[in-house]
């Protein structure tokens, strides 16, 4: 579910559904051509789509980070952390372009890079992606990939 689908009347009934939060980050630098940042949110909406569409009803996708350098990852732990705060019990960074880490985003509980993931084993993505979301739920510890 996307933030402005959710209004102030139904979100108490809606809240314990909804433990999960999606950041997405696109790590633009600014110095993209218009038609390179349009393929980079358009690769960002792809791989979020490996959670979103699996996960409806229990995530909520909040707007996106789209630059990254030293202070946007402290505006990304930031944002983590507040959204922590105000009831979500798990925080889950996706990108498309970038090499995150739970050590570039402390505050989250996952950070799934498809950079990273497309590198690893023969398994195909969506599947570790909705894995990675699975085994968080379960175990409720920090994990990366």
């Amino acid at each position: 579910m996307k933030f402005s689908e959710v209004d102030e009347q139904t979100w108490p009934e809606l809240k314990p559904y909804f433990d999960t939060c999606l950041i997405p980050f696109t790590g633009l630098s600014g110095t993209e051509t218009p038609w390179e940042a349009t393929a980079a949110l358009e690769r960002l909406r792809d791989f979020m789509d490996m959670a979103e569409i699996p996960f409806k009803g229990r995530l909520v996708t909040y707007p996106a980070v789209q630059y990254g350098n030293t202070e946007d990852m402290k505006l990304l732990n930031e944002v983590c952390h507040n959204v922590k705060s105000i009831g979500f019990k798990f925080v889950v960074v996706m990108t498309a372009d970038s090499e995150l880490s739970i050590e570039d985003v402390p505050e989250s509980t996952l950070v799934l890079s498809r950079r990273r993931l497309e590198g690893s084993d023969s398994i195909p993505v969506p599947a570790i992606v909705s894995g990675q979301i699975s085994e968080m739920w379960q175990q409720e510890s920090r994990v990366e990939l």
